[in-house]
């Protein structure tokens, strides 16, 4: 057995242990595993030991991954998530070559999106980011931003809205993490009751995995339990 798929069986395990925990089903909840500066062999081991979503969060490097797996047999079993920040200047690749977007934080980008979605693509699945901790250096809108933005979004054409994604600041107290996860499950909420194809809250990372779950989390984004510490350095 690869590391990788290891890491994998670990990774699904504490997901469901969290799961049943809280009194979900695990199968409620998709593992998406981030795949940034990680090289196609990494990939190719997790898809082998039966992973199917992966994140990116650098455009160029993850339309180069999204076009490498087209070519192999598995490509059209894959689910390719851009859950970076996203400059005007790339919308375009990614409404060419992604199924989901998990940082809209603006009209200008989500407009930008389903404009260039490609005819014959399904809609791009689209999550709104929420600035949830209120840092300055992250990307994200304010709660209060929330419902003008999120009725904005849901009338584009080629766009769905399905949701919301958040990432906290690093909180090691897990009644500190459940409450701050907690918020989003609150607007997670009342977003579905107004818009019902509103299904996926996105957050939770290797170090608070558990705390997003019992918040009601639907997708976890893993990346270093998974493919180890990633390596920044140039090529």
């Amino acid at each position: 057995m690869s590391t990788i798929q290891q890491n994998l069986q670990d990774v699904r395990s504490r997901i469901a242990a969290a799961a049943q925990g809280c009194a979900r089903v695990p199968e409620e909840i998709t593992l998406l595993a981030v795949s940034k500066t990680k090289p196609v062999a990494a990939i190719a081991e997790a898809i082998a030991a039966g992973q199917r979503a992966f994140g990116e969060n650098y455009v160029q490097e993850g339309v180069d991954k999204v076009q490498h797996f087209a070519t192999q047999p598995e490509g059209a079993t894959l689910d390719w998530h851009f859950i970076g920040p996203l400059q005007s200047n790339k919308s375009r690749l990614v409404a060419e070559h992604f199924a989901w977007c998990h940082t809209v934080d603006r009209l200008r980008i989500a407009q930008r999106l389903s404009d260039q979605r490609p005819a014959g693509m399904p809609p791009l699945n689209v999550l709104i980011q929420i600035n949830i901790s209120d840092e300055q250096s992250k990307s994200g809108i304010v709660l209060a931003e929330l419902p003008a933005l999120a009725e904005a979004v849901a009338a584009l054409p080629n766009v769905t809205l399905r949701g919301l994604m958040a990432i906290p600041a690093p909180e090691q107290n897990y009644q500190r993490q459940l409450a701050v996860f907690g918020q989003m499950s609150d607007a997670f909420q009342a977003l579905q009751q107004r818009y019902p194809q509103v299904d996926t809250l996105s957050m939770g990372m290797t170090d608070d995995m558990a705390a997003a779950i019992a918040a009601g989390s639907t997708l976890v984004r893993i990346g270093t339990a998974i493919f180890g510490a990633r390596d920044y350095s140039p090529a």
